[in-house]
């Protein structure tokens, strides 16, 4: 997957996409990641890609020449179109099984909105959708674009060790992940549960699917209603819905 960010502020982007384990994948061309300096493309001399806005009101707009010119140049590069993604507020809440879908398209650029946003053309003529991270807005598009980068890029083949890596984690099958525990098997007097310490891989896998039900039942209820639950699955979560939960040490 190649991925491309049209950004005021690229050097914030690579500060945090060339380190820990995105860092190693792109050196080792699992992914290819480009950060664009959108004012490249702007067209003074002093590079201003941003202006008032029509019909008054405070702030800048970022301007949609520069923008445009930006991913028709990325467009020329790939000799097609990438899926143009906007990180706006108005965004539709990044997910799972989203991630999963934008993961089939060979090629995705994304644009990191600042100031007001942009100017509303060039969303309309150009963009395919426009995603969110969450219902707060930030000062700009970046912090989401690397979201989104992130966690897509984990994703592709050879960036993570092994698919499990990322299989039986939290929301990719529509649970959150089950609790995990590494030495010592006694911390502070406080064990561990003897079936990850039986040897007995089928009795670890039943466990191990329980509770990333109770842990789904527990703190984010609202997920089992999509989830794929058998029966005796959907009595358990609703056991632990409705019953209190523990108190947790002081």
């Amino acid at each position: 997957m190649r991925i491309d960010i049209i950004t005021l502020f690229p050097e914030m982007c690579e500060a945090v996409l060339g380190e820990s384990i995105i860092g190693r994948a792109r050196k080792a061309g699992a992914v290819d990641i480009r950060c664009r300096q959108l004012r490249d493309f702007a067209f003074d001399k002093h590079k201003r890609v941003d202006d008032s806005t029509y019909g008054g009101g405070m702030g800048m707009l970022m301007m949609a020449e520069p923008i445009a010119l930006c991913y028709e140049s990325i467009c020329e590069e790939l000799g097609e179109k990438p899926h143009f993604i906007y990180m706006s507020p108005k965004g539709k809440t990044l997910t799972q099984s989203k991630l999963k879908q934008l993961s089939e398209h060979e090629n995705i650029c994304i644009l990191c909105g600042h100031y007001e946003g942009v100017d509303q053309r060039v969303l309309d003529m150009y963009v395919d959708e426009e995603i969110s991270i969450g219902d707060y807005v930030l000062t700009g598009g970046e912090l989401p674009a690397l979201v989104l980068t992130d966690s897509l890029a984990r994703l592709q083949k050879g960036v993570l060790s092994d698919d499990e890596c990322f299989e039986l984690e939290s929301h990719y099958d529509g649970l959150l992940e089950y609790p995990q525990y590494t030495k010592p098997q006694v911390w502070r007097g406080v064990g561990i549960p003897d079936v990850l310490i039986s040897g007995h891989h089928e009795n670890i896998r039943k466990w191990r699917r329980e509770q990333s039900i109770v842990e789904t039942a527990e703190k984010r209820p609202d997920m089992l209603r999509d989830a794929a639950l058998s029966e005796s699955e959907r009595q358990l979560a609703h056991e632990r819905t409705t019953a209190k939960s523990p108190q947790k040490p002081q």
